[in-house]
């Protein structure tokens, strides 16, 4: 998960950075389709049809799903707000996932995991200032995509018990692909040059890296324990955000 943490961010700047020449709804088919391509070039040759067999077809749909919900609002919040404040409002999902992880996974979550998750809510909220006018109406649509995030990482940590990781994430790409390619020729924009080209095709590989860790550390260890590691995504996130789109965070970030 530390891992994921330091790929994701790889991911989100590449598509905030398309975001400014290029529709959302062709980004967000571009990182399914080149994730799903990745997943075939991968596994298929060791699994063959077994790659798509899985015991709980319904689980991993809906899992596909609420990533696809929540890639299409964090990506579409990234054309309004600067990547370390997207980075830091979406980590309201580790508290939404230490929530859930009580009724949904029977998990036990101790005083220590509580106070590290209210903590992290806290740093949100002095980020966001919510009410006095300093946040893009855009944050709500991170909050949003924290939400889907949060349950998608529970249903990851249940289907793990089911499915081994390489189904999990191909099935994490074909939802999104599927319905994205039915939308790709109303929206299509040719890249406009080879570094366009190249930006395109990290999409799926950073996403099928980072997603493909994250499954693999929820097959070890419970929800709780693993969701805080997110984290992590802050410092990468800032750091892309300050070298490659001159977004220095104001003191009230830094704070939160």
């Amino acid at each position: 998960m530390a891992t994921a943490a330091l790929v994701l961010p790889f991911l989100n700047a590449s598509a905030k950075y398309l975001t400014a020449q290029y529709p959302v709804p062709q980004i967000v088919w571009a990182r399914y389709a080149g994730h799903l391509l990745y997943c075939i070039l991968l596994f298929a040759p060791g699994r063959g049809r077994r790659l798509f067999f899985t015991a709980k077809p319904g689980v991993q749909s809906l899992r596909s799903l609420l990533l696809f919900g929540s890639t299409g609002f964090y990506f579409t919040a990234l054309r309004y707000d600067e990547l370390p404040t997207a980075a830091s409002i979406s980590f309201t999902s580790p508290l939404m996932v230490t929530l859930l992880a009580i009724p949904m996974l029977r998990e036990k979550v101790g005083v220590r995991r509580w106070t590290a998750a209210i903590v992290g809510f806290a740093g949100v909220l002095v980020i966001i200032r919510p009410g006095l006018g300093h946040s893009h109406p855009a944050a709500f649509l991170v909050i949003a995509s924290a939400f889907c995030y949060a349950l998608y990482q529970i249903l990851t940590r249940r289907v793990s018990a089911w499915d081994p990781p390489d189904t999990t994430i191909t099935y994490t790409a074909v939802v999104g692909t599927g319905v994205m390619t039915l939308v790709l020729p109303f929206v299509w924009v040719s890249p406009h040059g080879g570094v366009d080209a190249l930006v395109f095709l990290g999409l799926g590989l950073f996403a099928g890296i980072g997603h493909f860790l994250i499954v693999k550390a929820y097959q070890q260890a419970p929800a709780s324990v693993v969701a805080p590691l997110n984290y992590g995504q802050l410092v990468t996130a800032t750091a892309l955000g300050w070298f490659v789109f001159r977004d220095r965070p104001d003191a009230w970030t830094w704070v939160g």
